[in-house]
């Protein structure tokens, strides 16, 4: 699963592509236009969810929930945002995936609100920029996506 909020984070998230391509992926984002991007893959469609938007946050689990259930994927792969971040602790818990967060690189001060949370959640926990890295907690650096 391959999972991104729209407008960078969805671009980092197909400039990835080349390291799962060959697997049974499928995706999901905020976006229903963006299905175009990934005509070849099953795409699902979740609603924003936001500290602002805090009832929406119970319908994302269950559009999560839902997908989740459906698909069973064994990897889920974010590049941000709140409902991805509920993605991957919703898949690690109930469904043991694997889970990887990266930091969107626009985090060049610090790590988004979600990203400096995924550490709890995410086995491959990393940002985009070198001093921002933590070799002992984490999150770790292994480069740039753009």
């Amino acid at each position: 699963m391959a999972i991104a909020s729209g407008g960078g984070h969805w671009v980092q998230l197909l400039r990835l592509r080349p390291a799962y391509i060959d697997s049974n992926v499928f995706f999901v984002s905020l976006d229903p236009t963006s299905a175009s991007d990934v005509p070849d893959h099953r795409y699902y469609v979740i609603s924003e969810a936001s500290r602002k938007q805090k009832l929406q946050f119970i319908r994302v689990i269950l559009q999560l929930l839902r997908i989740l259930w459906k698909e069973r994927p064994d990897v889920i792969i974010t590049t941000g945002s709140a409902p991805a971040l509920m993605a991957l602790g919703l898949g690690k818990k109930l469904f043991r995936c694997k889970t990887i967060w990266i930091d969107s690189i626009a985090n060049a001060e610090r790590l988004s609100t979600s990203g400096s949370q995924a550490g709890r959640v995410a086995d491959v926990w990393l940002t985009q920029w070198e001093h921002l890295a933590d070799d002992e907690k984490g999150p770790h650096y292994w480069g740039a996506v753009l």
